[in-house]
């Protein structure tokens, strides 16, 4: 059975009208309707069948769910050089958000700086969703553990006017406000992000029930 054969064995025709809304930017017809729990199911099935190498190697992909069990695959892979070279090889094929976004590979988490220079060299990419993935593993693995005054600096540094770049911008200043307000509440102060940024950004704290009632009313302030 050929991976397209499996995941149109799970595929949900309403579940690919529901997608197809999401990520309107890609073709509709690229998009089969597998959740993502299914998805996760085959990408480990991948995985440990020992052809998941051919799988990787085969780009570009014709499917959107092709695309997400491509990184789900990725996630799984122990050896960080290994990995990361992968990630390199995938990115300039991502081509919307729930791609960008769906995995983390589980190596980075113990290779903080061996995966900072890559994290640096894709905030600066032109590509959008390469830069997508390089703040968002800023804001997964350096908010906490790690945290960098300068880090904050870098994602308000990155400029463009692509939708999906500003809102990552934005959903990274909400979590950098919850997780470290002291460091990054002088950028609102300051107004140093694109309007429409700032605004998301408060808009996206203030919904968030990680940061406080205080922070709270005071971001509202620096609307």
């Amino acid at each position: 059975m050929t991976l397209y054969d499996r995941l149109i064995e799970v595929k949900d025709d309403k579940y690919r009208e529901f997608q197809a809304k999401l990520v309107p930017n890609i073709p509709p017809e690229t998009i089969l309707g597998v959740r993502t729990p299914e998805l996760r199911r085959v990408a480990k099935e991948v995985y440990e069948s020992g052809n998941g190498d051919a799988f990787l190697n085969d780009l570009p992909h014709a499917y959107y769910e092709e695309n997400l069990i491509h990184f789900f695959v990725l996630a799984m892979i122990r050896d960080f050089d290994e990995c990361v070279q992968a990630v390199e090889a995938f990115l300039p094929y991502v081509d919307c958000w729930p791609v960008s976004d769906q995995a983390t590979p589980k190596v980075f988490k113990k290779n903080h700086q061996k995966v900072l220079p890559y994290i640096r060299k894709w905030i600066a990419s032109d590509h959008v969703y390469t830069a997508r993935f390089g703040i968002r593993m800023l804001m997964n693995e350096f908010l906490d553990r790690d945290f960098s005054e300068e880090y904050p600096e870098l994602v308000a540094s990155k400029k463009g006017d692509d939708y999906y770049l500003k809102m990552m911008i934005a959903w990274y200043f909400a979590t950098a406000l919850a997780k470290q307000y002291d460091a990054s509440v002088p950028y609102l102060e300051e107004h140093r992000l694109d309007e429409w940024v700032h605004r998301k950004a408060i808009q996206k704290a203030v919904e968030s029930f990680r940061v406080t009632e205080e922070h709270k009313e005071y971001l509202k302030s620096l609307r």
